[in-house]
């Protein structure tokens, strides 16, 4: 009788312990349907309007256009304003605790710069850091309580110190240093360290030769091309995603 019981037992139990055949085929079955649909490596795997690390300060909160491109790696911090077709590229900070930083419309920042703002500023202008619309801040810059005009460029690894004040249609070149208080003049490259004039980008430049007036004339009219902004690639991207239903 007790080996009868046994016997019993052990099946009972190798019985719960094995699973079913219709069930061990439903699982295989439930397995290759999940391979089949497993993802390309190459797929993206995120999305960059959920990944802006946006950093409120006290009552500050940063505000970003609906079509505005911040990558997934900028620190947006505090009073920080990014208007309609701006972008802010990869690994740029954004640092509104002491003052308001301003990005316009369709003005670009590129990768790694650092954006900042004092108290106060030393030449009397405002201590906020505005960056008007077309203005092209190149890799790599520095810029802290500097107010720059519209359709300017500023080259990468330049830094502008405190007060600096730089008109439209100007540029300044790459490595350069504008000191503090320093005011770049309307059509005019600036260049160095510290940033001196290097020459007109303008016809309004005195000329004495009417040909070589003509000459620089054409020569400066290139230069206006690059002030329009060719940063809105990513806009045109996203649209283009909404447009075909693309979610990723």
């Amino acid at each position: 009788m007790a080996t009868a019981l046994a016997r019993i037992s052990r099946r009972t139990i190798a019985s719960a312990l094995s699973p079913h055949p219709h069930l061990l085929h439903r699982a295989v079955s439930t397995e290759a349907s999940a391979k089949s649909i497993t993802p390309s490596a190459d797929r993206v795997k995120w999305d960059y309007r959920g990944q802006r690390q946006i950093i409120p300060l006290g009552q500050w909160v940063p505000k970003v256009a609906v079509d505005a491109y911040v990558a997934p790696n900028v620190v947006l911090a505090g009073q920080v304003t990014v208007w309609d077709g701006a972008s802010v590229w990869n690994g740029s900070v954004l640092r509104g605790d002491l003052n308001k930083i301003t990005v316009g419309f369709c003005s670009n920042v590129q990768e790694r710069c650092v954006i900042h703002a004092a108290w106060n500023s030393p030449t009397g202008l405002p201590a906020e850091t505005s960056i008007e619309r077309y203005v092209t801040i190149g890799a790599y810059s520095l810029l802290r309580s500097v107010t720059i005009e519209p359709e300017v460029i500023i080259g990468q690894h330049s830094i502008l110190m405190e007060g600096s004040f730089v008109e439209t249609h100007s540029i300044v070149e790459a490595g350069s240093v504008v000191p503090p208080g320093r005011r770049i003049p309307s059509g005019e490259l600036w260049a160095g360290n510290p940033a001196r004039f290097v020459r007109s980008l303008t016809h309004e430049e005195t000329l004495e030769i009417p040909k070589l007036a003509v000459a620089i004339n054409d020569h400066s009219k290139s230069y206006f091309s690059e002030f329009l902004p060719y940063s809105t690639v990513y806009l045109e991207v996203e649209k283009l995603k909404k447009k075909l239903g693309i979610s990723i």
